[in-house]
């Protein structure tokens, strides 16, 4: 089997660790490895098998010889490096928001998609955004059968979806509240601990935050359903790790709970968790370090005749963002597009 120069870009973030993670996991094909990062992170050391790799600083001598780049530092760095990357030979498989609605970049989810990989394009793949994912993961094959016309989805964000900094930042105010002691917040506007923020992202003119709005035109595109209603309320909660969503979605014709679980039980990617007479339904607790997208709750929308109800919950540095991006890597390597 052939194997691969692989780069990390933003190998030392949480995403990044992920990423080291699961190519080992997974035993990816790798020839060799490059670990980037910015310049206070150069020198790090990082395991990987049996040996560990340096650090070293991004720049644009940093891709030369490498043929698959995994990016997951940020859209500004995605922005100045990718092309760059790119240029050099690489397939860039980007996290960050930097080209996701660029009509010449593939915006992918390989339980959904992967037909897209094989379309023209710039050198540079995009993973969706973490809530989009897990999202599209358990409403796809169910579009696939009846026709989705509407969806509502609310989520529940954990704070690993900032970073390492506002997990520290739970953990800390969590502990000084709990000791009586005040807070003050600096990752987010304000108290994470014990609280609730309707803001993820700014807030943009229509009222809708960033992050909603990113649900609603990457649901659209990666579905290749313009026509399809979308709207979203996305919530910050005091989780460590693990987003979940409460989702209603509507028919073209009539579904039932059992036609769901049974296309969802035969779909790639999905687990269900469903039975609420014995508190059987997914947690984000229970779900973190786990592959799949967990789907439960389901049930008839009674304010819609060809509605359904259903709570899906993934880990959103797994299949969120890392597990998503290498997939797309090792479908591309099966396509032979690589």
């Amino acid at each position: 089997m052939k194997s691969y120069n692989v780069a990390i870009v933003g190998a030392t973030g949480l995403v990044g660790q992920e990423f080291v993670r699961i190519l080992q996991q997974r035993a990816f094909p790798i020839r060799d490895i490059r670990l980037l990062a910015s310049d206070r992170s150069v020198g790090k050391k990082v395991t990987f098998g049996n040996r560990e790799i340096t650090v070293s600083e991004t720049n644009s001598h940093s891709f030369k010889d490498i043929e698959i780049a995994f990016f997951s530092a940020g859209a500004d760095i995605s922005l100045h490096f990718a092309p760059i990357a790119a240029k050099s030979g690489a397939v860039v498989v980007d996290n960050s928001a930097a080209f996701r609605m660029d009509t010449s970049t593939p915006l992918v989810v390989p339980e959904v998609n992967p037909q897209d990989l094989a379309t023209r394009h710039n050198g540079i793949i995009a993973n969706p955004n973490c809530s989009t994912i897990q999202m599209v993961v358990a409403l796809y094959p169910l579009h696939r059968a009846n026709p989705i016309k509407r969806i509502i989805v609310d989520t529940y964000q954990a704070v690993a979806g900032t970073g390492t900094a506002a997990i520290e930042e739970l953990t800390s105010q969590s502990k000084a509240i709990l000791e009586g002691r005040s807070v003050v917040p600096h990752v987010y506007p304000h108290q994470i601990a014990f609280n609730l923020l309707p803001e993820i992202d700014v807030f943009l003119d229509n009222g809708y935050s960033k992050e909603e709005w990113k649900m609603v035109q990457e649901t659209r595109k990666i579905m290749h359903a313009p026509e399809v209603a979308v709207s979203a309320t996305t919530v910050r909660v005091p989780i460590l790790i693990g987003h979940s969503e409460a989702i209603h979605v509507e028919f073209t014709r009539r579904i039932t709970p059992e036609d769901v679980r049974g296309i969802l039980a035969e779909a790639p990617g999905v687990k269900v968790l469903d039975d609420p007479q014995v508190s059987l339904y997914p947690q984000p607790w229970s779900v973190a370090g786990q592959d799949d997208v967990y789907v439960g709750r389901i049930r008839e929308d009674v304010s819609c005749p060809h509605g359904i109800a259903m709570w899906v919950v993934g880990d959103n540095i797994r299949k969120g963002a890392a597990l998503n991006a290498v997939q797309i890597a090792e479908k591309m390597i099966e396509m032979g597009l690589i």
